[in-house]
C-alpha cells in the first residue's frame, strides 16, 4: 500500500466554514432547520489519519491510525489501533508494525470496529494483503481480529486472534459468541452465516444452505433482520428475522429489489435499506406491511434517536461527501395490498456547512456525532441534538 503525502492540521477547516458563512450567509440552509452553532466548533479532534473509529457504549472510543512502514521489498501499511477514555486520555492499544502473520510480508488497513455488549471486546474489521510466491503476486481477503479493549489479542479456542474471510463480524449478547458473514457467490454476490465461540472456537454454519445479500442486529437482541437470496440468485429477495440461537426464521416480506445498506433502528422497530441507487425503503417491523419509500441517492445513513430521520452521507462507505438529515415520511399500508408504493423526495437539510466527510458515526447514546474529515482524515466530534 503506498504511503500518503505529508498531513495538514485542520484549522484549514474553520477557515473555510467562516468564509462559506460570510459568502453564502445562513440563508443557504432550509428555513425550517437553520444550521446548528453547535457545529460551529468541534467539542474535540483527534489530530492523526483516521482510519476507522466506533463509539463504545459507555462513550470511549477506538480508533484506528494508519501506519506506513517500508521493508527492503514492499511498501506496507499496518494500521496502529488506539483508544480515547471518556476523561480524553489515548492510549495505542495495538501497535500495527509489530503485528504480522508468518514471515511473508503482509498488510493491512482497518475498515471497522464492533464493540461486544459489555464494552470489553472488540472486532476490528480487516481487509488484508499478502505476499504468495516468490514473483511478488499478491492476494487480498477480509479478516476480523478478535481485541480484548487493553489491546490483547483474544485467541479463539487458543489459537489465532484473526477470523480469515469473515466480514461483518457481530458479538451476540453472552460477550462470547460471534457471528459472521463468509462469501458464498463471488465476487460478493451472496454470503453465508458462520458461528465462532472465543472460548471453544468454530461452531459451524448458522442457516446452512441458506444465503444472504445483507443483514443487521436488533439491538439488545440475539437476532437479526436479513436480506435472504436464493444461491442460484433466482427469484425475489426475502426480508427475513432470524433468531440466531434458535436458528428460526420468519419471513417478513418479499422485496421488490434490494442494492444495500440495511439499518435496525435503534428500537428495533424498523428497518431501512436501498431499493437500488436512488431510492431508501422504511418498513415497520410490527407489521411489515407499514411501509414508505424516499428517493435520497445510495449512501451511507444512520438513524436519528428518535428515529422520525436520518443522518445521510450522500456516498458510499470511505468515499467523501457531504452530510445531510432527510426527514422520515408517514409509513402506511398500500392498499390494496399490492399497491406500489409511492416515492416521495424529501428536501435535505444539510449540517456541518455542506462540507464532505469520509466517515460519519452516532453515538449509542445519540448525544455525538463523529466524523472523518477529507484531506489529513482528522476525528471530529460534534454535539448531536436531535433538532
Amino acid at each position: 500500500m503506498i504511503c500518503p503525502c505529508g498531513r495538514s492540521r485542520f484549522h484549514w477547516l474553520r477557515r473555510f466554514c467562516a468564509l462559506i458563512c460570510a459568502v453564502v450567509g445562513c440563508c443557504a440552509l432550509p428555513p425550517t432547520r437553520a444550521q446548528s452553532p453547535d457545529f460551529d466548533k468541534p467539542l474535540q479532534s483527534i489530530d492523526e489519519e483516521i482510519t476507522a473509529f466506533a463509539f463504545a457504549p459507555d462513550g470511549r472510543i477506538v480508533y484506528s491510525v494508519r501506519h506506513n512502514l517500508k521493508t527492503r521489498l514492499y511498501d506496507l501499511q499496518r494500521d496502529d489501533i488506539w483508544l480515547q477514555e471518556t476523561t480524553g486520555k489515548r492510549r495505542r492499544i495495538l501497535l500495527g508494525e509489530k503485528f504480522s502473520r508468518g514471515n511473508t510480508p503482509f498488510s493491512y488497513t482497518v475498515n471497522s470496529f464492533r464493540w461486544s455488549p459489555n464494552g470489553r471486546l472488540l472486532l476490528a474489521q480487516l481487509f488484508t494483503t499478502k505476499v504468495i510466491d516468490d514473483s511478488g503476486k499478491t492476494e487480498d481477503s477480509p479478516m476480523t481480529l478478535v481485541l480484548e479493549d487493553n489491546g490483547k489479542e483474544v485467541r479463539i479456542n487458543g489459537r489465532d486472534s484473526l477470523i480469515s474471510g469473515s466480514t461483518n463480524a457481530f458479538w451476540l449478547l453472552d460477550n462470547k459468541t460471534i457471528v459472521y458473514l463468509t462469501e458464498a457467490v463471488k465476487p460478493r454476490a451472496l454470503y453465508s452465516l458462520q458461528y465462532t465461540n472465543i472460548a471453544t472456537g468454530p461452531a459451524g454454519p448458522a442457516f446452512e444452505g441458506r444465503t444472504f445479500l445483507g443483514l443487521d442486529t436488533i439491538p439488545g437482541t440475539n437476532a437479526a433482520i436479513a436480506v435472504e437470496q436464493d444461491s442460484s440468485l433466482s427469484g425475489p429477495p426475502r426480508l427475513q428475522h432470524l433468531d440466531l440461537l434458535a436458528q428460526i426464521d420468519i419471513e417478513l416480506a418479499t422485496l421488490v429489489s434490494y442494492e444495500g445498506g440495511i439499518s435496525v433502528s435503534p428500537s428495533g422497530k424498523k428497518v431501512a435499506f436501498f431499493l437500488d441507487k436512488e431510492v431508501l425503503e422504511v418498513r415497520d417491523l410490527t407489521p411489515p406491511e407499514r411501509v414508505t419509500r424516499i428517493r435520497v441517492g445510495l449512501g451511507v445513513f444512520h438513524w436519528a434517536p428518535d428515529e422520525s430521520r436520518i443522518l445521510l452521507k450522500r456516498a458510499v462507505e470511505k468515499k467523501t461527501a457531504d452530510v445531510v438529515w432527510i426527514d422520515l415520511p408517514p409509513l402506511f399500508v398500500p392498499t390494496p395490498p399490492d399497491r406500489s408504493v409511492s416515492v416521495t423526495q424529501p428536501a435535505p437539510q444539510p449540517i456541518l456547512h455542506g462540507l464532505g466527510f469520509r466517515d460519519v458515526a452516532i453515538s449509542p447514546d445519540g448525544r455525538f456525532l463523529g466524523v472523518i474529515a477529507t484531506g489529513n482524515r482528522s476525528l471530529l466530534i460534534y454535539p448531536l441534538a436531535d433538532r
